[in-house]
């Protein structure tokens, strides 16, 4: 964005705050994006429901106008994430989503991201239920609801439409590995991991929004089918493609990314890790995007790898001395998955990895991303230029926001 743009929206935005009419413009993007529900049954703010508690924290799609589990129905769902009251309800089922809401919602999507190929029958039902009720149904597993023909019959009965998240583009639309990358000129940082739902995605989305904010051009490339529905505007679900075209799927979104965006930097979201041997598509990722950096993210508190109780969680330092050692980027910083811990145990760890790794290390949903732009701004110099010193005012307000969110919190939930 040039200056003089910034400047026109500081100005917009302060006219409007003086006139009060700042929720307004706020309640002006809400009516922009599609009203949903997210289906997530038992599973919210635990591991398999990660979908749904990152579209509530985000997404430029869609408003999320509640949640369906019955285990914690009538609660909030900003304060069952730990983050505050946000005004999501979640409900029973999805009966008592339409008879509590005054409108149907445009859009029923399945919230949750089991280890599991297919959805019961059960969950099969209400999605035909959804579609009777005129709602469209996204869908971010592997099994593609537009090749079900009883469900495609009864989306077309209905005039409503299925998107497949994870479908992967045509044979003919995929890319191999070119070296294109190398076009790339400005930084690129991969947000990598330790294991698979450990919060990648959550930095991630909150570094670039904190960049952007701070008046850096950044852009998000996405890997994974829940950072599609929030809004990203590069990416491919890398776990639902051939392996042959892994890396250069990567490669490519990279180089759009950069050819049409003009950035100052990009960031990679993640899959998993270089180090889980049951997934493929950290080391596609690491390798496509060829990163000038890496943001490690990890769950201090889990002792083994999600959905994997017999395998023991690695450790930091294992996972940068494996991702260094198979490419030439250098982990610049630590982020945590505050799952399982407080506040003075998320403090406590953040101090023991800095003095042990010699790394700068935070938990961006408490502690917001200070860290990770000092670090950004120490590694590559032309970022540091892009930042106006007004701008910093960004951080102290959201770290305000934040410390107010976390009074009297003994314990976080799963990030």
């Amino acid at each position: 964005m040039h200056i003089k743009h910034r400047m026109e929206n500081l100005i917009e935005n302060k006219t409007l705050f003086t006139e009060k009419k700042w929720e307004q413009k706020d309640k002006d993007k809400n009516f922009h994006r599609k009203k949903a529900l997210v289906y997530c049954e038992k599973q919210f703010g635990l591991v398999d429901g990660k979908t749904a508690a990152a579209l509530v924290r985000h997404s430029e799609i869609y408003c999320i106008v509640g949640i369906i589990d019955s285990s914690l129905a009538g609660k909030d769902a900003g304060e069952e994430l730990g983050e505050g009251k946000n005004g999501v309800p979640i409900f029973s089922d999805l009966n008592d989503a339409l008879e509590s809401l005054s409108y149907t919602p445009d859009c029923y999507i399945y919230g949750k991201a089991p280890l599991e190929t297919f959805i019961s029958k059960k969950e099969r039902l209400l999605i035909l239920e959804a579609m009777i009720n005129g709602m469209d149904i996204i869908n971010g597993l592997h099994e593609f609801f537009t090749q079900d023909p009883e469900l495609s019959h009864i989306a077309a009965l209905n005039g409503v439409q299925i998107k497949d998240i994870r479908k992967p583009p045509p044979l003919k639309d995929l890319h191999l590995f070119t070296g294109k990358i190398s076009e790339v000129n400005v930084p690129v940082i991969t947000v990598l991991g330790t294991d698979c739902a450990c919060g990648k995605m959550t930095t991630a989305v909150e570094l670039n929004e904190t960049l952007n904010n701070l008046g850096v051009k950044s852009i998000l490339v996405a890997t994974g089918q829940t950072s599609l529905m929030q809004g990203a505007k590069y990416g491919v679900t890398t776990d639902a493609l051939i392996s042959q075209f892994l890396v250069g799927e990567v490669e490519s979104s990279v180089v759009q990314a950069f050819r049409n965006e003009s950035p100052d930097i990009i960031l990679v979201e993640g899959q998993s890790a270089i180090s889980h041997p049951a997934f493929l598509s950290s080391i596609g990722i690491l390798k496509g995007s060829m990163p000038d950096g890496v943001i490690l993210q990890h769950p201090p508190a889990r002792k083994f790898r999600c959905d994997f109780p017999d395998l023991v969680m690695p450790t930091p330092e294992s996972e940068i001395k494996l991702i260094e050692t198979i490419s030439k980027t250098k982990v610049i910083a630590i982020t945590l998955s505050h799952e399982g811990m407080n506040e003075q145990e998320v403090l406590q760890i953040t101090e023991d990895y800095e003095l042990q790794l010699g790394l700068p290390t935070t938990d961006v949903l408490s502690n917001g991303c200070q860290k990770l732009v000092q670090a950004l701004s120490d590694q590559f110099p032309k970022l540091k230029h892009k930042i106006k010193l007004e701008n910093s005012k960004f951080f102290l307000n959201k770290q305000g926001k934040r410390n107010d969110r976390l009074e009297g919190i003994d314990e976080f939930v799963h990030a």
